[in-house]
C-alpha cells in the first residue's frame, strides 16, 4: 500500500536503522493537532508522537503532512506511536505568525508546489511574489495555477502580467466550471509524485482536488459577493491519492507567507532586478542616487515597476532582519548552554569536596 504513496528504495534504505529497532514505516496523510492519520501497509492508523519525539519537536518542529515516520503499534488496535521522522527531501516552510516567528513546515517530501491564486478581484501580485519565493526555496518545482478564469473580465492580459512575475515557472489557467485547463494541470502530476496546493482561503484549492478526484470529497464554499473573497473551508492538511497515481496535498488557506532562509528563492523570483543590479557601475551600489545605477535608470524609464522594486526591498530587509534575529537567538542558546555547563561543573566540584 505505501508504494502508492511514494515509498521507494531510497526511503527503504534510510529506514533500515528504524526497522532494526522494530518499527515499521508510514506516511502522514492527514495532519491534525493531537493525532495524525498515517497510511501504512497495515492500513490507516491514528498516530500520536512518543514522549521523546514530542519533547524534541519543541525545538525541531512537529511532523507534518507528507512526512515519512517510524511507528510502533499493537495489532488490531488502530492506533500507533510515532518514534522518528525520516529526513525530508523537500519542504515548503514559512515563518509562523506567532510572537517568536518560528519555522512552520506546511508540507514535506513534495515534488511540485502549485501556487494557486484566483483571477477575480482578490488577485494580489505582491502576495504571489512572496508565495513564489517560498515555493522556489522549497526544492520542489513551482507551478502557478490561475483559478476562476470565468470570473475575470480580461483573463489574457492578467495571465500575461502573472507570467512576468512567475520567474519562468509554468502558468496554468483553470476554470472548473468551464472544464478549462484540468488536463494541463494533470500533466504536471506524475504517478508517485507528491504535489501541494498553496494559496489563500477560497482561491479554489479544494474545488481543484474534487475535480481531479472526480468526486466531491473536499468541502467547498462559494466566494462572497460583497468583496470577491473566498471563504476558508479546509481546516487541516490532507494528502489524497489521485486516480492517475499521483498524490495531492490540500492545505488550509494562507493569508501570508513569512519568508525564512529564502535568499535563493527571492533571487529567482526577482531575477530581473538581480540582472539590473549586476549592470550598476559600483558593485556595492545602494540603488539610490549613485551615478550609473541601472536600477534607478530602469525605474525612471518605466522598465521596472516601482511597486515591484519596493516589494523586493521589503522582502530583502525582512530576510536580513531575520538573519540578525537568528544570530541573536543562536548566541542566546549558546550562552544558556555554557551557563548550564558551568553550573553542572560547580555542582560536581562541590559534591566531590563533600565526599
Amino acid at each position: 500500500m505505501i508504494e502508492q504513496y511514494g515509498w521507494s528504495d531510497a526511503l527503504r534504505l534510510a529506514f533500515e536503522p528504524h526497522a532494526r529497532a522494530g518499527y515499521f514505516p508510514g506516511r502522514i496523510i492527514v495532519q491534525q493537532r493531537e493525532a495524525h492519520l498515517v497510511v501504512t501497509d497495515e492500513g490507516n492508523l491514528s498516530a500520536r508522537l512518543s514522549g521523546r519525539l514530542r519533547h524534541e519537536a519543541r525545538e525541531a518542529g512537529h511532523p507534518t503532512a507528507g512526512d515519512w515516520v517510524a511507528l510502533s503499534a499493537k495489532a488490531g488496535d488502530g492506533k500507533a506511536t510515532i518514534h522518528a521522522v525520516l529526513p525530508r527531501r523537500t519542504a515548503f516552510v514559512r515563518r509562523a505568525a506567532d510572537s517568536v516567528q518560528t519555522l512552520q513546515v506546511i508540507a514535506a517530501n513534495i515534488d511540485v508546489v502549485f501556487v494557486v491564486t484566483s483571477m477575480n478581484a482578490e488577485f494580489n501580485p505582491r502576495r504571489l511574489e512572496r508565495f513564489l519565493a517560498a515555493a522556489w526555496q522549497s526544492g520542489a518545482r513551482p507551478v502557478v495555477i490561475l483559478t476562476k478564469a470565468d470570473l475575470c473580465e480580461q483573463p489574457e492580459s492578467l495571465t500575461a502580467e502573472i507570467a512576468i512575475l512567475a520567474a519562468g515557472c509554468p502558468v496554468l489557467v483553470v476554470s472548473v466550471r468551464q472544464d478549462l485547463g484540468l488536463n494541463s494541470l494533470m500533466d504536471h502530476i506524475a504517478p508517485g509524485e507528491t504535489c501541494v496546493l498553496i494559496g489563500s482561503s477560497g482561491v479554489g484549492k479544494s474545488t481543484l482536488v474534487n475535480a481531479l478526484l472526480g468526486e466531491d470529497r473536499m468541502a467547498t464554499q462559494d466566494i462572497r459577493a460583497s468583496d470577491a473573497r473566498g471563504r476558508h473551508t479546509t481546516s487541516y492538511r490532507q494528502l489524497v491519492l489521485l486516480p492517475g497515481g499521483g498524490l495531492i496535498l490540500d492545505t488550509p488557506g494562507i493569508r501570508e507567507v513569512g519568508l525564512i532562509d529564502a535568499d535563493e528563492g527571492l533571487n529567482t523570483v526577482f531575477d530581473d532586478i538581480e540582472q539590473l543590479a549586476q549592470n550598476c557601475r559600483f558593485r556595492d551600489c545602494g540603488h539610490g542616487s549613485e551615478p550609473g545605477c541601472a536600477v534607478r535608470v530602469a525605474l525612471d524609464e518605466g522598465l521596472l515597476d516601482a511597486n515591484r522594486w519596493t516589494h523586493f526591498q521589503k522582502l530583502s530587509r525582512e530576510l536580513a532582519a531575520l538573519g540578525v534575529t537568528k544570530d541573536r537567538m543562536a548566541q542566546e542558546v549558546e550562552r544558556r548552554r555554557q551557563a548550564a555547563l558551568q553550573k553542572a561543573y560547580r555542582f560536581n566540584k562541590k559534591t566531590l569536596r563533600d565526599l
